[in-house]
């Protein structure tokens, strides 16, 4: 984020400023990170869901002949 005071977005630094402690207190371990999230998210009572992953559809044509 810029240091301008004029450009800055305070509520950016705070969301910064916390996923820095919060990574420090897991010695930056994205594993352990993840497993704190998972169950502070599983305390809050709201059903979490999973959908499963949208399939693209292809074309047969290539990104050239597309544009032809």
């Amino acid at each position: 984020m810029s240091n301008d005071p004029a450009t800055r977005d305070s509520i950016i630094d705070e969301i910064h400023r916390f996923r820095r402690e919060h990574a420090e207190k897991f010695n930056y371990d994205m594993d352990a990170i993840v497993r704190d999230l998972q169950s502070r998210e599983g305390k809050l009572g709201n059903k979490v869901v999973s959908y499963p992953p949208k399939r693209l559809e292809t074309t047969d044509a290539t990104p050239n002949e597309e544009n032809e």
